[in-house]
């Protein structure tokens, strides 16, 4: 467990200072919070690539989701020094903060963090403006932080799958082809508290009762529209909550994910629709509210065609694939090319305690992060493709 904000997650980020300043690199807290080692290239002038990931945890989380991605940084920096490798363009090694409660550092750099969401409490106790404080950062600043579209030659980051199509394939290394779009909503089901033992059936207005079946007709819309989309209700509560008394209202979150933003408003206005007739069956109002958006990103063409060569070359096996799973790098993708390089994860488990990449994976995946981030740099970019 390295929550963000934590001392745990501190102490690593000194460990990580550390680690950047043993590759030669300027290590350096931005405005948002996010730790930032810099390397110079032959052209300073010229637009930064940047690798990297992220070293927080869900609570009870794993040791690799984000930590292989940012060690894998860390140690192509600590390999360019060792081999005197000069590049044309600068790198910088960016350890992205809060990445499991938003992605707050990396969309901050794309002014994509409202001001509500610093008074979101994080899983530390701590609230996110709050934990910028902590880590050194200025939530008063945030607009200062903002990148340039386009001011980035490239961005590529290295991660766990958190799935088992590698694994069941035994594939080594998965080149992925974009990042999945997320919305979520707080849905709120209005009905009438009342006597649980006084009130006839036939004049009730439960409203857990309507968050339920609207929990089921979301998981059946999912599941009956063509496509990759997923749509999932993570929490439902109840008031007031006592035994004896019918819920007034009732409180459910609702995330939906897919590639396509398009395809996500299509599938909420699906269930819009579903609440709109359970509501008028049931006596109920029900309302959303959009609480989080990140945006879907297909990753750069040309970056996949660098990563699967590399793989190749290196004789790895390669398959091409989705992210089921949000990344830092769809908040990147607004500033310039992106890539991502996926490893395999035993039977797909993630932000469990039983998370694990075999070593040699690791390892396999950090030594296409290095080659294809020197492909990179002698390639030709101009954005968009």
């Amino acid at each position: 467990t390295r929550l963000a904000y934590s001392e745990e997650d501190l102490a690593a980020r000194r460990y990580a200072q550390g680690r950047m300043e043993e590759a030669g690199l300027s290590v350096s807290v931005d405005l948002a919070g996010n730790l930032v080692g810099r390397r110079g290239g032959r052209r300073q002038d010229a637009p930064t690539i940047i690798i990297g990931s992220h070293i927080d945890s869900v609570p009870s989380g794993g040791s690799y989701d984000g930590q292989v991605g940012s060690a894998g940084a860390m140690e192509v920096a600590l390999r360019l020094r060792e081999l005197d490798v000069e590049l044309e363009h600068p790198v910088e090694v960016v350890l992205f903060q809060n990445e499991e409660g938003g992605k707050t550092g990396s969309r901050a750099l794309v002014g994509r963090v409202e001001p509500f969401e610093l008074e979101i409490q994080t899983a530390s106790g701590l609230s996110i403006r709050e934990g910028i404080r902590r880590l050194g950062g200025d939530p008063g600043r945030l607009e200062e932080v903002r990148r340039r579209p386009g001011s980035i030659h490239g961005f590529i980051e290295l991660h766990v799958e958190q799935g088992a199509v590698l694994d069941r394939a035994g594939i080594q290394i998965g080149v992925v082809e974009g990042i999945v779009g997320i919305r979520r909503w707080n849905v709120e089901v209005v009905g009438s508290a009342n006597h649980a033992g006084t009130t006839p059936m036939d004049q009730r207005a439960d409203a857990l009762v309507g968050a339920s079946e609207l929990t089921v007709r979301i998981n059946d819309i999912a599941s009956s529209m063509p496509g990759r989309q997923v749509a999932t209700v993570g929490r439902l509560e109840a008031e007031p909550g006592a035994p004896n008394v019918i819920p007034g209202v009732a409180r459910l979150t609702l995330e939906i994910r897919d590639l396509s933003m398009a395809r996500i408003e299509e599938v909420l206005q699906a269930i819009r629709s579903a609440a709109a007739e359970i509501d008028s069956e049931r006596g109920l109002t029900t309302r959303f509210e959009r609480f989080y958006e990140s945006l879907g990103a297909p990753t750069d063409p040309r970056i996949r065609d660098l990563v699967e060569e590399t793989a190749q070359s290196a004789a790895l096996s390669t398959l091409r694939m989705p992210s089921g799973a949000g990344h830092d790098a769809q908040s990147m993708a607004e500033l310039g090319p992106v890539g991502m390089i996926f490893v395999p994860s035993r039977d797909g488990i993630s932000h469990s305690p039983d998370e694990w990449t075999d070593p040699r994976d690791v390892a396999a995946g950090a030594e296409v992060l290095f080659h294809t981030l020197v492909a990179l740099d002698a390639a030709e970019m101009p954005w968009p493709a």
